[in-house]
């Protein structure tokens, strides 16, 4: 057994390693000067550790990341709080609720997650045209909010058949109406679930590089991963620019998921064990 484990933890370790390799290739490029790693970042016979890339990329003259990470916040969170106040309510309803095709619609719900993004690109580049919606930042909310309705009822839904219904039926007897259960008990007992679906969203929609790109053309309006490949210089690639920008990039998402660990392990644990 001992020589199975130590089998286990080396293949572990190297599978770790083999995916560390290129995050820590990235962020040697993005702290040492061009001329440094231009021959490969592995490269250490003369090494000066420098913020300058960081500062280039944040104030850079045409594609500034300081104002692609205003233009990213300013989707990621609407996206991230209007689909789950809507799927919460939605979830609610197929868990405690019986309605005519009930089953039938939530199972619609749970097809319309295999869509790939692909599909539905050109129909949403022509409605967002004819709405007025094409080339800005409420066309893309709307449609990262629509694109993760499915998976978040589903996974709300499994969470809320855990939650005791005892509870709710007394608070029924006191003479709480469904809302007041909905928003000051269900709510409450499902903070884990809340935050690990607000973590899941909110990196999905910052990391987000194909609707952004079909759907903002105006560089004031570009996100994050739209401005990294601009940076990338006119007559050379700037490879330490581009790797400091994509350290800032990934800053965020790597920031939200530790502040908030604790609570995603527990939310992700109670929604996936039942369905």
């Amino acid at each position: 057994m001992k020589i199975r484990a130590l089998i286990i933890h080396a293949i572990a370790w190297a599978i770790a390693l083999a995916w560390t390799i290129p995050f820590i290739g990235v962020f040697m490029a993005s702290i040492r000067p061009y001329e440094e790693i231009v021959g490969g970042w592995w490269n250490i016979e003369k090494f000066t550790v420098t913020l300058e890339n960081y500062w280039a990329v944040w104030t850079h003259p045409t594609a500034p990341m300081s104002r692609a990470f205003l233009n990213s916040f300013i989707i990621a969170i609407p996206s991230t709080i209007i689909p789950i106040f809507v799927a919460a309510l939605a979830a609610y309803g197929f868990v405690r609720f019986s309605f005519p095709l009930r089953d039938m619609l939530f199972l619609t719900i749970v097809v319309l997650m295999s869509l790939p993004q692909q599909m539905v690109i050109l129909p949403v580049f022509l409605l967002e045209t004819r709405l007025g919606l094409w080339n800005t930042h409420i066309g893309l909310i709307l449609l990262h909010s629509a694109f993760g309705l499915p998976w978040i009822i589903l996974f709300l839904r499994n969470f809320f058949t855990t939650l005791p219904v005892e509870v709710e039926e007394a608070a029924k007897i006191d003479g709480a109406s469904d809302f007041q259960i909905f928003f000051k008990i269900v709510l409450p007992m499902s903070l884990p679930a809340l935050i690990s679906i607000s973590v899941l969203q909110f990196n999905w929609v910052w990391n987000d590089f194909f609707f952004a790109l079909i759907l903002l053309v105006s560089p004031e309006n570009f996100v994050v991963t739209q401005t990294i490949p601009v940076l990338k210089g006119r007559y050379y690639i700037r490879w330490d620019h581009m790797a400091a920008a994509s350290i800032l990039a990934m800053s965020m998402p790597l920031l939200v998921f530790a502040l908030l660990h604790k609570y995603y392990l527990r939310g992700v644990i109670g929604g996936a064990v039942k369905g």
